[in-house]
C-alpha cells in the first residue's frame, strides 16, 4: 500500500467530508433569523432578541461558531 494514497485503504464511500465543504456562510449577512434556525430554535421574540445580543457581541462569527 503506498503511503502518498493515505484514503487508499478507505472503502470509497467512506471518506470525511473535506473542510472547505463543511463552512456554510456565503459572505452575506448573518441576520436574527439565520442564528435562531442554526440552533434548531423557534424564531420567537425572545430567541430573536438572544440573536441580535448575540450578533452585536460576536459579530457574523457567531454563526460560525454554531456550524461547522
Amino acid at each position: 500500500m503506498s503511503t502518498s494514497q493515505p484514503d487508499a485503504s478507505r472503502p470509497p464511500g467512506d471518506r470525511a467530508t473535506p473542510d472547505n465543504l463543511l463552512h456554510t456562510r456565503t459572505g452575506t449577512e448573518v441576520s436574527p433569523e439565520d442564528l435562531v434556525l442554526a440552533t434548531g430554535r423557534d424564531i420567537t421574540p425572545k430567541n430573536l432578541e438572544w440573536a441580535k445580543r448575540k450578533l452585536e457581541a460576536e459579530g457574523p462569527a457567531a454563526l460560525d461558531k454554531l456550524l461547522p
